[in-house]
């Protein structure tokens, strides 16, 4: 139809998103870069959090001024770069990456951002290494293997701060979790399992934001 600025492959949903990147914060250009080799070197560059997302993660945190920040799943850095731009001064992003193909990437990324010196990368599973670092969280991210939802939620919440927030990634699957279809899907169960584990803790809030896979915002009280 002439005038929608629709054509084949361009989806509702592309246009939309293209209208809220028009309508929000700029992207930093050594965002953009990041997400540019991103998309150019990674075989699933869609993980990476991208303009939209790490605009709103932006204004989390600057919303919530965290001290401490934890991040389950890094990728090549995108998400957790957003994050320690809206720290405040002395704030640190503790981040967490399984895959250690990915750290000499990773690294090098960081050591090229302005905010280079709020990030702390970590390699390795998160059920682990968070109980050694010895601290406690104002904020975490969780964006790591889904699988391991329910796990994370029972091993990090402890470690979250009374009134601090954990934001998880992904919870509403591409609309797998309210689909019969997925029954039987591993990470559709476990993202399930989690959304029932924290819409049933009496110790939390909770909220969905519907945004790209959905986002869970839980409250500690």
């Amino acid at each position: 139809m002439a005038g929608t600025g629709q054509g084949i492959g361009y989806t509702g949903e592309d246009i939309l998103e293209e209208y809220i990147s028009q309508h929000i914060g700029p992207e930093p250009d050594e965002l953009k870069s990041l997400y540019r080799e991103t998309n150019l070197r990674m075989l699933n560059p869609r993980m990476a959090s991208g303009h939209i997302q790490g605009r709103l993660l932006r204004m989390m945190v600057t919303m919530i001024r965290p001290m401490t920040v934890l991040e389950v799943g890094t990728f090549t850095g995108y998400s957790a770069m957003c994050m320690a731009q809206g720290l405040p001064e002395g704030g640190i992003v503790h981040t967490v990456e399984i895959d250690d193909e990915l750290e000499d990437f990773i690294s090098e990324r960081i050591s090229e951002q302005p905010y280079r010196d709020r990030i702390r990368l970590h390699i390795g599973d998160a059920v682990q290494i968070v109980p050694q670092l010895g601290l406690q969280f104002d904020m975490m991210f969780i964006d790591g293997e889904k699988r391991q939802y329910p796990q994370y939620y029972r091993t990090l919440l402890p470690f979250l701060k009374s009134g601090g927030y954990m934001l998880a990634d992904n919870t509403l699957w591409d609309g797998h979790v309210a689909d019969s279809a997925y029954d039987r899907d591993p990470q559709t169960v476990a993202i399930r399992q989690f959304n029932d584990m924290a819409a049933a803790d009496d110790s939390v809030e909770v909220a969905i934001v519907p945004i790209r896979d959905g986002i869970t915002i839980i409250r500690k009280k």
